[in-house]
Formats: C-alpha cells, sequence, structure tokens
C-alpha cells in the first residue's frame, strides 16, 4: 500500500511518499548499525530512522510493527503501486494541491 504523508515532519525531511510493508516481508539485508532512531511524540505514532551517514530519511525501517511505512524513495527501482491515502491533510500547506481521489484523514487513518 502506498500512501501520501502531508505532516510536517514528514514534508521537513522528504519522506512524504509512504510504501507500507507488512514486518515478515521486509528484511533489512545491510547498514543497521547505520541507522539512527528519531522517537515520535503524540499525535504521530511511528518513529523515524535516518541514515547516520547519508542522512536519507528511510521511514521506520526498524518498527517491530506487523506494518509499517518505509520512505517510497529509498526503494530502488519502480513500485507498482499507486496512492491510496492522504493522512495528516490538516497539516498539508495552503500550497500543495492534492490531484487524485485517493481518500483523505485529518491524521492517521483509523484502521
Amino acid at each position: 500500500m502506498l500512501g501520501m504523508c502531508h505532516c510536517s515532519r514528514c514534508r521537513k525531511v522528504g519522506a512524504s511518499a509512504l510504501a507500507f510493508v507488512k514486518q515478515e516481508q521486509f528484511r533489512l539485508v545491510a547498514g543497521r548499525e547505520n541507522i539512527t532512531t528519531f522517537k515520535a511524540e503524540p499525535p504521530y505514532k511511528y518513529d523515524r530512522n535516518f541514515c547516520s551517514v547519508c542522512g536519507t530519511a528511510l521511514g521506520e525501517v526498524l518498527s517491530d510493527m506487523a506494518s509499517f511505512p518505509i520512505n517510497a524513495h529509498c526503494i530502488d527501482g519502480d513500485i507498482e503501486l499507486e496512492n491510496t491515502f492522504h493522512e495528516f491533510v490538516s497539516e498539508k500547506p495552503c500550497w500543495y494541491v492534492i490531484g487524485d481521489d485517493a481518500k483523505q484523514f485529518s491524521e492517521h487513518p483509523h484502521e
């Protein structure tokens, strides 16, 4: 599943396109020792992981949740997913226009 986050945290690190993955289908193959974590505070529920070498926002690659988001821009090659939702639309800047018909949520989508 692919979603767009418009919260100020995601926008500031350039990681608003999020690919949600299932824990059992994800495998970190290298570089775990180079990952730094920034702890989330409410209303945000996801901690943020960053590469301590290059600063790239990774999403939540160290999460122990059943499903978690990864910065879609970190995935090598094309991913064959279409956007299914926009979250934190309440924090979207006024100059950004949502141009698709994906569902919109004021904060995190209700599961």
